[in-house]
């Protein structure tokens, strides 16, 4: 039996979570594999412990530099006592001292992007601007640094390839559907009656919280150029975020998003359910007609997945991940052309023959993604390391 102890200290939003969700349940199911998990406390709450599963819980708070330093400084000691085997950090920065062989699970495009630095510079964010060239001297670093690095996708594996001139592993993300549909609990009813208001409309999804490299404002646009298009009939674009600054995890001003939804006259076409609970997220997705993603920044885009599995028609961003995840089974733009997008929007919408063979090809394509094939890998590179250190 090999002991596995995950740093989950970093998952509070986004793909981290998502992981964490996915992946401790298939650990805990596996009788050759111990797992001591450290979470913040915010998230101890929500994490079951078993008799294969130790859940310690960590209440340092503050900013990302601070919290850095003090897992640099008390985590080997955390990892001795538990008496673990490999460490597997999750949140893209690299343990230097790790008193046991370890994994870097690198899933952070932004520091790779320069999309996102030239996206950065021209709102004038030079505090995030400089944060991010920080960050990605460090994460750069941790590549170098840990025994062996994985990315979720082969396209994120090659670009850090490149970035670091470090052998990098591919081990894709999954999804498991028997957990993702399991929750028969409706939808709040704040929530599903804005949905019952927009039945009769063509209903565009994206599901994600508020920041830059997911390209709101190209999709707001073509939100507008699609209203003209699709009229007399209306669109509704359904978003799992409030376009408020105050109302989403990082640090990323949603200001001009807002505005631009106001100069454009989008209020009643734009639809702010805010944050939906995970195990919920399986009835949005199947009260839409058409999901679409603008990002320019992307390592594996679990929605899009999701959405696939759903049945959901995908419209995404010409992204090498994009084509490498969905592959035939999504229409793809530009990634800064929200009129290509909108005519996309529009041609879906208008077509029930493509969205059935779309329907189709994306509910086969859903299945080459499980979370236990994931695990398979991962556990299979630990024991190795394992081997390798004993």
């Amino acid at each position: 039996m090999i002991h596995l102890f995950i740093n989950a200290l970093s998952a509070s939003a986004g793909g981290g979570l998502t992981y964490i969700r996915n992946v401790l349940p298939q650990l805990a199911l596996r009788d050759d594999v111990r797992t001591t998990l450290l979470v913040g406390d915010e998230l101890r709450h929500e994490i079951a412990e078993s008799t294969r599963v130790a859940v310690l819980g960590e209440s340092h708070r503050g900013r990302s530099a601070g919290r850095f330093l003090h897992e640099q400084r008390h985590l080997p000691d955390v990892i001795r006592r538990s008496g673990a085997d490999v460490l597997l950090s999750t949140g893209n920065f690299a343990l230097f001292r790790s008193p046991v062989p370890q994994i870097l699970l690198s899933r952070n495009a932004l520091y790779t992007s320069s999309d996102f630095l030239r996206d950065v510079r021209e709102r004038g964010d030079y505090r995030l601007w400089l944060d991010t060239k920080m960050k990605g001297a460090f994460a750069r670093w941790s590549v170098l640094a840990a025994d062996c690095t994985v990315a979720p996708s082969e396209t994120f594996a090659a670009d850090l390839r490149r970035w670091t001139g470090k052998n990098v592993a591919c081990i894709r993300h999954g999804f498991d559907p028997e957990t993702f549909f399991r929750n028969p609990e409706p939808l709040p009813r704040e929530m599903q009656a804005c949905l019952d208001a927009a039945a009769d409309a063509v209903r565009v999804l994206f599901v994600s919280h508020y920041n830059y490299y997911r390209n709101f404002e190209t999709l707001i646009r073509a939100v507008a150029t699609a209203k003209k298009k699709l009229y007399p009939r209306a669109i509704r674009l359904i978003l799992t975020c409030k376009l408020s600054t105050q109302e989403n995890p990082g640090h990323y001003r949603a200001d001009a998003a807002a505005e631009l939804v106001r100069q454009m006259e989008l209020s009643q076409e734009v639809v702010e359910l805010g944050s939906v609970p995970y195990a919920l997220l399986h009835h949005l997705y199947r009260s839409c007609n058409v999901y679409a993603t603008p990002a320019y920044a992307e390592t594996f885009a679990h929605p899009l997945v999701e959405a696939m599995a759903s049945g959901l028609p995908v419209i995404a961003s010409d992204l090498a991940v994009h084509r490498e995840i969905c592959g035939e089974a999504a229409v793809y733009f530009p990634r800064f052309s929200p009129d290509a997008l909108a005519e996309s929007i529009v041609q879906l919408s208008g077509s029930d023959t493509q969205r059935a063979a779309m329907r189709e090809m994306g509910l086969s394509r859903s299945r080459d993604f499980r979370w236990d094939r994931h695990v398979d890998s991962l556990l299979r590179l630990a024991r190795s390391l394992s081997k390798c250190a004993g």
